[in-house]
């Protein structure tokens, strides 16, 4: 009998979520100017969070993001492609993963400049963080999340 419960236990555990585990599979290309710091403390914390970050430095950014969709009026300091989307500025984790999740039929998402206290930045966080979405025809962003 304790032998069975063991192995029922053990089967348990492992069907735990774990959510660095979770994360584990999910791959994202970000691409930086090769002088933004705050751009590979925002890779840290995604790695913090279990998602493996490839850091490609980069002069090209503006066109990277214009190529992606990313109107440069709503530009981030970085521009990140994961799981087929854009990912454009300092989004925080809990928003990629809703990304993630729901699989809009949207080109990405981006938060604007460069917000004191998002993820990346320093300082502490003073107004709320509006994210966009970008269309994949052209149309005007509309906002996917506030944090």
């Amino acid at each position: 009998m304790q032998r069975r419960t063991f192995l029922l236990g053990s089967a348990a555990i492992l069907l735990l979520p774990i959510p660095a585990m979770a994360d584990a599979g999910i791959r994202a290309t970000l691409y930086k100017n090769p002088q933004c710091s705050c751009c590979e403390g925002y890779a840290g914390y995604l790695r913090q969070h279990g998602f493996q970050v490839e850091v490609k430095p980069t002069n090209d950014l503006a066109e990277i993001s214009r190529k992606a969709g990313v109107p440069a009026e709503l530009e981030g300091c970085h521009t990140m492609f994961i799981d087929n989307y854009v990912v454009d500025g300092h989004v925080p984790v809990n928003v990629v993963r809703r990304l993630l999740a729901e699989k809009p039929a949207i080109a990405g998402i981006t938060l604007p400049g460069m917000p004191m206290g998002s993820p990346g930045m320093a300082g502490t966080k003073t107004e709320k963080f509006v994210i966009y979405a970008l269309t994949k025809d052209g149309k005007a962003p509309t906002v996917y999340a506030t944090e």
